[in-house]
């Protein structure tokens, strides 16, 4: 079978599944179509030769829209390519998409889309985690084999774990932010879907590495991360966080993560007990240092130089108020207030420079954990995925969703969610397990053992056949 009619049929799932679950902002039929006849044409030898991939619509694809779900930057199309989306072309995959997400990445449920919601696959009823829900619903209902996602706070894993595939949140510096429209700079990441360990493995070592693009890109050797899913984790450690499995989490998310504990014992990991005591103030740290630095990079988007402009402003300040007034959502608007707040004159001690502070307690409390094992296991979300509309009107609730994997950010650490069981109801549930940097090899070698002896077995009520 042609590339030509692989991507066809790609295509028309996309299409199709869309009117439903609306995880794509934008289906590129014809340039999808063009590349993959030149690939039949002229062949390549990339790894990822004629594979299909969606890429949120944060991450800058050269004559694509890159709206971020807002409407501040509606039918906005990017000049130029992200690094990671320029050496997934040289690998000779094809870009089916822009996928659907929070605006400005900014949410934990993809309900806050200029756009409209994402629907899970697995319950339409239900959210699929976010900001990067249609990266993970483009995967998770079989339309592409892998997706590129953004991740702040854990805006890869929350939805890789509520849409039941994995989701990988590199080393910051392993993936160039290149491209990437900036949320919080030092907390940004670009990460990766797969329906498997080795879809992710075969994207990171395509689109990994140093660029000079990037000042915090890092250089630091990329392995060929296919080359280590395989073989047994006999020996490897596995560090447990016991505090983690308290207050907040669902009972059988806990009895699951739990069973997950035992099944990484059976197949010749040692687990013993690891400390973070300052994990509980992630939640507080982040939501102190994100809004900040959002605050800042937010400030461009002011109807002047590209996107939306509001009409009939009262002079150039009555055009930026109301542009912003105009273009921004609700829950970007409460972000930029509370970033700014933080930043002001008499509060950025009290707030920011103090979560910085808290930050490097963080980063300390892996280190210390990382002398007494190779990884550590955590729940990725404290819920299955919930009914859509449920935390709406509750942002600490919906904040909370990222309580366990905001720390992983604030210490630039890699973590990966694998599925490991599924609810009474049906819903997945994931288990993360974060490594020490630059260890997203050993991440994927343990998530592919576990997907291998462990599968979810099952699959979501809508997916592409």
């Amino acid at each position: 079978m042609s590339i030509r009619s692989d991507i066809e049929k790609t295509l028309d799932n996309a299409e199709s599944l869309n009117e439903t679950l609306n995880s794509f902002l934008s289906v590129e039929r014809d340039a999808a179509l063009k590349r993959a006849e030149r690939l039949d044409a002229g062949g390549s030898d990339g790894v990822l030769n004629g594979v299909a991939i969606g890429i949120k619509d944060n991450i800058c694809t050269q004559g694509m829209q890159t709206t971020c779900g807002s409407r501040i930057l509606f039918n906005y199309k990017a000049q130029y390519d992200a690094t990671a989306v320029a050496r997934l072309y040289d690998a000779g995959a094809v870009i089916v998409g822009k996928t659907n997400m929070d605006e400005f990445a900014m949410g934990s449920s993809n309900e806050t889309s200029a756009f409209g919601i994402v629907r899970n696959p697995w319950d339409t009823e239900r959210v699929p985690g976010g900001s990067s829900g249609g990266s993970a619903v483009a995967v998770a209902s079989g339309v592409v084999r892998a997706s590129l996602g953004s991740e702040t706070g854990g805006s890869v894993r929350q939805p890789a774990s509520l849409c039941g595939i994995v989701g990988l949140k590199p080393t910051y510096g392993r993936i160039s932010r290149y491209g990437l429209v900036a949320f919080a700079s030092s907390l940004d990441n670009i990460g990766i879907f797969g329906q498997t360990a080795k879809d992710v493995a075969e994207v990171l070592s395509v689109i990994a590495g140093r660029d000079e693009l990037d000042a915090t890109s890092a250089d630091v050797a990329v392995p060929d991360y296919t080359a280590v899913l395989s073989g047994d984790i006999t020996g490897k450690t596995i560090g447990v966080p016991q505090a983690l499995f308290g207050e907040g989490l669902d009972a059988e998310v806990r009895d699951a993560v739990k069973q997950s504990i035992e099944n990484f014992r059976s197949l010749g990991a040692n687990i013993v007990d690891v400390e973070l005591p300052h994990a509980k103030y992630g939640i507080a740290v982040y939501y102190i240092i994100a809004t900040a630095e959002a605050s800042a990079n937010l400030a461009r988007y002011d109807g002047v130089r590209y996107g939306f402009r509001a009409e009939d402003a009262d002079g150039l300040r009555g055009m930026y108020s109301k542009t912003r007034e105009e273009g921004f959502g609700a829950e970007v608007k409460r972000r930029i207030m509370l970033g700014t707040y933080v930043l002001s004159s008499g509060y950025y001690d009290a707030y920011y420079s103090k979560a910085q502070k808290v930050r490097a307690l963080v980063k300390r409390d892996y280190k210390d954990a990382f002398a007494k094992c190779d990884a550590i296991l955590t729940p990725t979300s404290p819920s299955v995925a919930f009914k859509i509309g449920e935390k709406s009107d509750d942002p600490l609730a919906m904040y909370l969703n990222d309580i366990y994997t905001v720390s992983a950010n604030l210490a630039g650490v890699p973590a990966i969610s694998v599925p490991c069981g599924l609810s009474s109801e049906g819903l997945p549930i994931g288990i993360q397990l974060v490594g020490n940097h630059w260890s997203e090899d050993l991440l994927l070698h343990l998530a592919s053992q576990y997907e291998t002896e462990f599968p979810l077995g099952a699959k979501p009520k809508i997916f592409a056949e």
